[in-house]
């Protein structure tokens, strides 16, 4: 497990998951007890095979041996077709969410965006830590995560206008290309990697907490804080920041590839890949944040 990054999967409901459910244990190794042995006699598995064949006609054993092997889904197990299918319904449910707030009148947009803001926060705190994953909860947190990014999408697509739309294609290319690096072993969350990266969040917490007091108090006027207020050779600090925390996002990305990987592969039960799916989402919401945010900087510099 890629140990340092989405603690949605570092979090005891997934790291947890490891051992796959019970599989039906096929006849030869079954305990077997034909009509004449006396009862709390049994016979091992080989005998009872043996003797459970003498009781089968041919046909239904060209039968038994004919039918495919059991797959994961056929066992209960985690498939990579079950994280992508839940996640595509986080975001079905996320864009809806988003729909509502762009197109509502502006005040009720703007209390719907907070009601989302802080009611997403909370939810992905309790889908983190909740022992078993809850697929209500985690539709509901999508749902309300979209509120929040369709009400700062329209206040800054109005502002400038087409980052909405540059965001959307920039946070599908990012994860695309991510997929493809994961994919193709080009990029992989090695030790030194994950150490790196521990750092750089860190880091990255610290700064963004003290940036969003200072705008709370009023010390620094900037629309996105010290971001904009502080220049670094006449570009604005909020640039440099910007293109760090999206490479933290993508490699995050990385991180939770990784982590579903090795929970497919270890036969996670089926359940859990609600959990992947949450995961996904909320590094997929701080990418789009991060690439939105960047993206107007930008054109306020212009």
């Amino acid at each position: 497990m890629a140990l340092g990054g989405n603690p949605v999967f570092n979090g005891k409901n997934f790291r947890g998951a490891k051992q796959a459910p019970p599989v039906p244990q096929n006849p030869y190794g079954q305990q077997f007890n034909p009509a004449g042995r006396a009862p709390g006699q049994v016979m091992d598995g080989q005998a009872a095979w043996s003797a459970q064949q003498q009781s089968m006609t041919n046909e239904q054993l060209q039968q038994m041996y004919n039918q495919p092997a059991a797959g994961p889904a056929d066992t209960g197990r985690m498939t990579y077709d079950d994280v992508i299918m839940k996640t595509v319904a986080c975001l079905v449910v996320l864009v809806i969410g988003a729909g509502i707030t762009l197109f509502v009148a502006p005040a009720l947009s703007t209390m719907l965006m907070v009601v989302g803001a802080l009611g997403g926060f909370v939810l992905a705190l309790v889908n983190t830590f909740k022992k078993q994953p809850s697929p209500a909860l985690i539709l509901a947190y999508a749902g309300l995560e979209g509120l929040f990014l369709g009400g700062l999408t329209r206040i800054l697509d109005g502002m400038y206008p087409g980052v909405g739309l540059q965001a959307v294609i920039g946070t599908l290319a990012v994860f695309g290309v991510t997929l493809v690096l994961f994919k193709s072993g080009k990029v992989r969350a090695t030790p030194k990697m994950v150490r790196f990266f521990m750092i750089a969040t860190i880091g990255y917490a610290v700064f963004a907490l003290i940036n969003l007091v200072m705008m709370w108090t009023g010390a620094v006027q900037e629309p996105f804080g010290l971001r904009t207020s502080i220049t670094i050779a006449g570009i604005p600090l909020g640039v440099f920041i910007g293109i760090l925390a999206i490479g933290l996002a993508a490699f995050s990305l990385i991180m939770d590839f990784t982590s579903i990987e090795e929970g497919v592969r270890a036969g996670a039960p089926e359940r859990y890949s609600w959990v992947a799916a949450f995961g996904l989402t909320v590094t997929l919401v701080w990418l789009y944040v991060e690439i939105i945010r960047l993206l107007a900087i930008l054109r306020g510099d212009d």
